[in-house]
């Protein structure tokens, strides 16, 4: 009996090799979603306000809240990760990796890319015009800001954007390693951006974690409908070994 059932495990496995991967997605994009949901409970019911403001303190110098902690040099350094996260570069850099897919013959790719960011931009105002949640006001903004706070679009954008590519490239690449790095480097350039929002002072730490949570929520969203509409052979072409 137990030789007829660890045959029927295997055969079940060889027919549906990713559906542990399908199911941990599922997982992660539920995790994310009660994470926001918790994060907007705090942040209306104001329970928030106490973390959010202990974070944007300890970012400024406590003589001065217009100084930021850091060496002076650090300001020029932060406003240009910050701009990496702005719409005119973030859509410059999908244009450009569209027209890639576009020339290079992958039209699935490339409808991917647009639907992913294009779509989730377009949600992330319909959230902030929903929310409508002011800006910080206890610290002077160190850059200009007009839109509303919650969630954070360079946090949100700079996730779905750049969490995109990173999987998209990933699934083109057979090393581990190199898969590993790339989405590293989508993490990691997430990451920054939201955090120089906070040190800038135009964004509640509720606002960045908000959009961090959609914009994984999303991407994984989205690798779950491309993993849908892939062919068997291109399904076994992106397992992870």
């Amino acid at each position: 009996m137990r030789k007829i059932a660890r045959n029927m495990c295997d055969t079940i496995r060889r027919k549906t090799p990713f559906e542990p991967q399908i199911l941990a997605c599922i997982a992660a994009i539920a995790g994310f979603l009660l994470l926001f949901g918790k994060l907007v409970e705090d942040v209306f019911n104001q329970e928030s306000g106490a973390f959010d403001k202990a974070i944007l303190l300890f970012m400024r110098n406590g003589n001065d809240l217009s100084q930021p902690i850091g060496p002076a040099w650090l300001l020029g350094v932060v406003r240009d990760i910050t701009a990496l996260g702005g719409v005119a570069v973030l859509t410059l850099f999908t244009l450009i990796v569209v027209a890639y897919l576009l020339v290079a013959g992958h039209r699935r790719a490339a409808l991917l890319v647009v639907l992913s960011v294009g779509l989730g931009a377009v949600f992330e105002e319909l959230l902030k015009i929903g929310f409508d949640r002011a800006r910080p006001d206890i610290v002077p903004h160190l850059v200009t800001v007009h839109s509303l706070s919650f969630p954070s679009a360079h946090a949100m954008l700079s996730a779905i954007t750049y969490l995109t590519l990173g999987t998209l490239v990933a699934r083109t690449e057979k090393q581990r390693r190199v898969r590993v790095f790339v989405m590293a480097v989508g993490v990691f350039m997430t990451l920054f951006i939201g955090l120089s929002r906070l040190y800038l002072g135009v964004h509640w730490p509720t606002d960045v974690l908000a959009g961090w949570t959609l914009g994984a929520a999303w991407v994984l969203l989205f690798w779950l409908l491309s993993r849908s509409q892939s062919p068997p052979s291109e399904q076994a072409d992106q397992k992870l070994s």
